[in-house]
């Protein structure tokens, strides 16, 4: 089972790198991550149709640990979706109030599942056969999911519930970082360039890796500050002009590296100025 699980995790883990580098539009990211977890978690199902769990340790393992990472990511993107596309396009405070709001329901998801929350988080066991394995759940046990009722051979009684512990926690990261953005976008530090030149937003309409290449030749040309612009402040600063949200860009640029054409953009830009220049004359 651990070559298999381990395998799945990376597959997912590398596709939902891919669309996170290359979907701009956070709805359309969700979509296509969605769509991959489906099909991951079909995988993880028919693999456990058709696996005999050796001991209860293992099949807690799974239901405990396992699904829940997995299953996770799935409702982290459902909830992502839901939220951008339902987000208003009014004023800096308008956008914060709504974020706000969604973070009331993360608090009041946390209070309502207060007592299996701690018993997560302590990392107790003395429920996990009740909690966490298949036909031996305890009706008399506090939970709230129907999931383990509609499909018994691939639900314990809390690994859902476990699942949105997860996700709430990466989604109150995300919903942070946006009511942030908005801050600083507010504050703008004393510099605004859209006020200062046109009245319309800067969007990069590019992939994420392109804009991660274009970075680092700007810092390792040392074309900006004569070279004394870190890399951070670089990414930063780009991030604020064109209002998007950069993760983990030396991974990026590691994968820029190992490409076949690791300049690729850079050749992009080139191409197009000599043939715009070709056309003028």
């Amino acid at each position: 089972m651990e070559t298999f699980i381990n395998k799945l995790s990376s597959n997912i883990d590398k596709q939902l790198l891919i669309i996170e580098l290359e979907e701009i539009n956070q709805i359309d990211k969700a979509q296509k991550s969605i769509a991959c977890i489906r099909v991951a978690l079909c995988k993880l199902k028919s693999f456990v149709l058709s696996y005999t769990f050796k001991t209860e340790k293992e099949e807690i393992q799974f239901f405990k640990k396992i699904k829940p990472e997995i299953f996770s990511k799935l409702i982290f993107f459902v909830n992502i979706f839901n939220i951008e596309s339902r987000r208003p396009m009014g004023s800096a405070e308008i956008q914060k109030n709504y974020l706000r709001n969604e973070l009331e329901k993360l608090t009041f998801f946390f209070s309502n599942h207060l007592e299996f929350y701690q018993y997560y988080r302590m990392r107790s066991t003395f429920l996990d056969d009740k909690f966490f394995i298949r036909g031996k759940e305890d009706i008399h046990l506090y939970h709230d999911s129907l999931m383990f009722y509609v499909d018994p051979d691939f639900s314990s009684s809390h690994d859902f519930i476990v699942a949105q512990i997860l996700a709430n926690d990466k989604l109150e990261v995300y919903l942070n970082r946006e009511l942030e953005a908005l801050s600083m976008r507010a504050s703008n530090f004393g510099w605004n360039p859209i006020e200062n030149a046109v009245n319309i937003p800067f969007l990069w309409t590019d992939n994420k890796t392109a804009l991660v290449e274009l970075i680092y030749a700007l810092y390792v040309s040392g074309s900006i500050n004569n070279g004394s612009c870190g890399i951070k402040e670089l990414t930063a600063l780009f991030e604020q002009i064109f209002n998007i949200r950069l993760t983990d860009t030396y991974h990026t640029f590691v994968e820029i590296k190992g490409r076949s054409t690791p300049t690729r953009y850079m050749d992009h830009l080139k191409i197009s100025l000599l043939r715009k220049m070709k056309e003028d004359i």
